[in-house]
């Protein structure tokens, strides 16, 4: 049985403690690193190199945004994965994360079973995005703004890459964009696959905010 190593950065021991507690009582997840702040974080990511990093948005000093940028900015840690923690809304600090590299979004009054989905989904290589999550992505390109600058690696899908992206940038299932393309499900992995390798998306959840920032959606 594979067993998730996590490190838990948080201000609040409480936090702390009680995620330690949680992931003691399972058989599949470990606790290897703490930090109290994304400095103290970062240097516990660097030094346990987890499965999964649960970091709070908000701590004194360096910030949890500033901490995900430098996990995910070092090539050495390509492999962590990053779920940010919050009690805050989600839609002042959504873009900014999925955009630094975040693989999902749990709020800290969560059910303890929700967390622990979020790390099993996120070791997998899923993402935790959420439909409210992917309504904040999508009204954040709503507002008025810059036309959006289409990311370097659209040029190299084909035709029907891009239709699936589109598709994905509206937060629809794998099983739900094969209905609507009546292809199998297993093809529209395929095709998510190799546009997430062609944008270098290190997620589906970045692949969201590349699509969006590319314009790309599906047919009308």
């Amino acid at each position: 049985m594979r067993v998730i190593r996590v490190v838990v950065v948080d201000d609040q021991a409480l936090v702390r403690v009680g995620v330690r507690t949680l992931l003691r009582s399972e058989p599949d997840t470990e606790l290897v690193g703490e930090g109290a702040d994304g400095r103290t974080g970062v240097a516990a990511v660097r030094a346990t190199r987890p499965d999964v990093v649960l970091m709070d948005i908000r701590m004194p000093g360096m910030d949890g945004l500033a901490a995900l940028r430098e996990i995910t900015g070092d090539p050495a840690l390509s492999a962590v994965r990053v779920v940010m923690l919050t009690t805050f809304g989600l839609e002042e600090y959504v873009f900014e994360a999925l955009r630094g590299g975040a693989s999902g979004f749990v709020l800290k009054d969560a059910e303890p079973e929700e967390l622990l989905h979020a790390v099993r989904v996120v070791a997998d290589g899923g993402a935790l995005l959420s439909p409210s999550v992917t309504r904040s992505v999508i009204a954040r390109f709503a507002r008025p703004g810059p036309a959006p600058v289409a990311h370097p690696g659209v040029q190299r899908l084909t035709e029907r890459e891009r239709e699936v992206v589109g598709w994905v940038a509206t937060g629809a299932s794998n099983d739900e964009i094969a209905a609507r393309l009546v292809v199998s499900s297993e093809t529209v992995r395929t095709h998510v696959g190799r546009a997430m390798l062609k944008m270098q998306a290190r997620d589906r959840a970045q692949l969201v905010v590349f699509a969006m920032q590319s314009g790309l959606a599906p047919p009308a």
